[in-house]
């Protein structure tokens, strides 16, 4: 496949694709669908009855059926609309549009990020998102290190040079970073109560297509899933609820959220583990049912990266977060610990686990 060019702005995303031989004869429609594979047939075609596709050296707009020819050139447009929009309980979501910055220098920036920002673009999510937002404000690209859910708020790493978000990308490969995430849980007859505990599940999708989004578990001594490893650690417990911090040992995709569920603690919010893959979809297509909204409680899954340790010019740097803005009223309403005294709790279990574990 051949991308010949790709330009983000947090208005527009433009790109430029190229016909190779293999491809000569096909319908325009299916030709983007390699390109987007995210994106519904009915979404491409729409995109190119509105004028959105355009073919080198072929004026006017053309049909879904249109059939390309070698060497052609087709460059795909969109602007920004509604592709980003959030909605809980019918009401649409006012999003973060600036991310704060914790620390920078010239060739790293580490920041907060918003819940519902995207790493980077992938998808419908091609505008709100980290690199794009910090690649126009500094007017040159910006490379991903790591990434965090879409819903997962806290401290993200992104590096000003390839050669940075290599050298920092590759202690997250080699599990040598660090992480602390803050997390809000309704416990139920699968929580053994323990303070501090280890989950070992190993993880991974068991179905492709859209439902490759939902993670299963597995026995630790099982041939399924890969290997994973969470540390937990309890803060506050009262009526029903968890607040904890989590220490994955691994970097597998949702493991938190898995190892948590699995161990009797779904996270407030969390469509897929505390809900369910249908659930959701229907939150996703906006069909949710008020008793669906009543049983999620928060718009998103209350996951919060609080805190990470690398290795970083020579030294050990600790990144730390604040609590999260969307969080503390629901704490107010369900709980009677105060912000000042589980923002220490918090201070005093990273502290723990980053320079005494």
């Amino acid at each position: 496949m051949a991308v010949l060019s790709r330009t983000f702005s947090k208005e527009q995303y433009k790109a430029t694709y190229y016909v190779e031989e293999t491809h000569e004869g096909m319908r325009l429609d299916q030709f983007l669908q390699i390109y987007l594979e995210t994106w519904s047939r009915q979404e491409v075609k729409r995109r190119i009855a509105a004028g959105d596709v355009v073919i080198k050296d072929r004026p006017g707009k053309h049909r879904p059926s249109t059939a390309l020819h070698y060497k052609e050139e087709i460059t795909f447009t969109v602007n920004r609309t509604t592709q980003e929009d959030e909605y809980w309980d019918g009401k649409k979501i006012e999003l973060d549009e600036n991310p704060e910055i914790i620390y920078e220098d010239k060739e790293l920036i580490v920041i907060s990020k918003p819940a519902y920002m995207s790493t980077h673009p992938t998808g419908r999510h091609l505008f709100y998102c980290a690199t794009v937002y910090f690649g126009e404000m500094y007017g040159h690209t910006i490379h991903s290190i790591h990434r965090l859910d879409r819903e997962t708020s806290g401290v993200m790493m992104l590096g000003k040079t390839p050669q940075m978000s290599n050298q920092m990308g590759e202690q997250f490969i080699q599990d040598k970073v660090k992480k602390c995430y803050f997390f809000m849980a309704k416990e139920n007859e699968d929580y053994h109560g323990e303070t501090r505990f280890e989950a070992n599940e190993r993880l991974g999708a068991s179905e492709g297509g859209l439902k490759r989004v939902y993670i299963d578990h597995y026995p630790e001594d099982s041939f399924d899933g890969k290997h994973a490893r969470t540390i937990f650690n309890i803060l506050h417990r009262e009526n029903g609820y968890v607040l904890g911090l989590a220490f994955p040992q691994t970097g597998r995709q949702h493991q938190i959220r898995v190892h948590a569920m699995v161990n009797g603690l779904p996270l407030v919010g969390d469509k897929l583990y505390l809900g369910s893959f249908e659930m959701f979809q229907r939150f996703k297509d906006l069909y949710a049912t008020k008793q669906e909204h009543e049983l999620m409680e928060l718009p998103r899954h209350s996951l919060h990266a609080i805190a990470l340790q690398v290795n970083y010019q020579g030294e050990k740097k600790v990144f730390k977060s604040h609590l999260p803005k969307d969080f503390i009223p629901w704490i107010h309403e369900k709980l009677t610990i105060s912000i000042p005294d589980l923002e220490s709790k918090i201070e005093a279990g990273v502290t723990e686990y980053f320079y005494t574990i």
